[in-house]
């Protein structure tokens, strides 16, 4: 009696524990299963413009990638994990560079390898920035109300004819866009409205679509943003040079956390930039080219100096609660008119290409 006793109790003591067993496998299966389920984090924007590809590749350059091997460009940039390329977009250029023509061609090829696109709209036939936004010639003389019809219909050909992922509503807007019609600071209610129909362009074709609202300085940033607060666009976008926006990067990062804390949107560095020398590959003067232009001793002008610095902002933005990317201005803006050309470029110690057309440490820098 009591050796039955004894099976029995085993027999009871086996069920329990293949019950537990069983409980756990169940237990750690549903917690895979909310692993899988659970939201993915938001993309994070690792974007360089290089708006004057088009026009440097018909030059048949060859560029290497770091280990000296020759490469397309775009192999260069996706095998460094580059996921977006910014181009601008200009109205009715004197030329096809940045004409609707060649961005509609270049961003399909783009997105045929994998890349998402990055529309910069200056609503201009030239560049528009805080020191210039002029009116297409094809509105110069239109009424305001045609102006709102214009700039919706343009936008809505964009969207239709190249779907960007993300589509920046002006370009550096701090005066305001189309002046005078659109300027900030005398015609208020005529800016937001403008901005308003090409939003309403946007949303209206697609829901997917990321809209930026640019404003380079952070001078007046509250005023700004406040004032385009009632508008519905996804991301705030800032440019920082250190020649134009202080050499402070505490200020930097503070005012980046200002308006992490302060706005809804989510926030990206549109255009920042740094030199690898202060020489230069042609005759064309070059924006920077003295050490009271940079952020020295920290950052020198060498090919250190140039990733130390971008690993330096890559970091500040992803350390914001809604810091989702940055972008590099003219990484491959490389002196592609010759060595004498006085029309060349003004860029070319400040791309992400050597002068032997290498890729530069700072490339790596987008790796994630």
């Amino acid at each position: 009696m009591k050796r039955a006793i004894k099976y029995l109790l085993l027999f009871f003591l086996i069920i329990l524990i293949s019950c537990k067993n069983a409980t756990s496998v169940v237990s750690e299966e549903r917690e895979e299963e909310e692993e899988i389920t659970k939201p993915l984090s938001k993309p994070f924007y690792a974007a360089v413009d290089i708006s004057y590809y088009p026009t440097i590749q018909k030059k048949g350059l060859s560029f290497y990638n770091r280990n000296g091997t020759q490469r397309n460009l775009l192999q260069i940039l996706k095998e460094n994990d580059v996921n977006t390329i910014r181009l601008r977009l200009w109205h009715s250029p004197k030329d096809e560079h940045a004409s609707f023509k060649e961005v509609q061609t270049f961003s399909k090829e783009l997105k045929r390898l994998g890349f998402k696109v990055w529309l910069t709209v200056h609503y201009s036939d030239t560049w528009a920035d805080p020191g210039n936004q002029v009116i297409p010639k094809a509105w110069k003389n239109a009424s305001f109300t045609i102006l709102k019809d214009s700039v919706y219909n343009y936008t809505s050909k964009i969207m239709d004819k190249i779907e960007p992922d993300i589509i920046q509503i002006g370009n550096e807007i701090d005066p305001g866009i189309l002046l005078p019609i659109g300027n900030i600071g005398s015609n208020k209610e005529q800016f937001i409205q403008l901005l308003e129909k090409g939003i309403a362009a946007v949303r209206n074709h697609n829901s997917t679509t990321k809209i930026m609202i640019h404003k380079a300085d952070f001078k007046d940033s509250k005023w700004f943003f406040d004032l385009v607060k009632p508008l519905e666009y996804d991301l705030i976008g800032v440019s920082y040079y250190p020649k134009w926006h202080g050499k402070d990067l505490d200020v930097f990062e503070n005012q980046l956390q200002f308006l992490d804390n302060n706005y809804t949107q989510d926030i990206v560095l549109a255009e920042t930039s740094y030199p690898f020398t202060l020489g230069w590959n042609d005759h064309t003067n070059n924006v920077i080219g003295e050490n009271s232009q940079i952020i020295y001793p920290q950052f020198p002008a060498t090919l250190e100096g140039q990733k130390a610095y971008l690993v330096k902002i890559k970091n500040i933005v992803k350390s914001l609660k809604k810091g989702v990317g940055f972008g590099y201005w003219g990484a491959e803006w490389v002196a592609f008119n010759g060595a004498s050309a006085t029309n060349g470029s003004s860029w070319e110690n400040q791309a992400l290409f050597d002068f032997n057309l290498k890729a530069t440490p700072a490339l790596e820098v987008f790796k994630d």
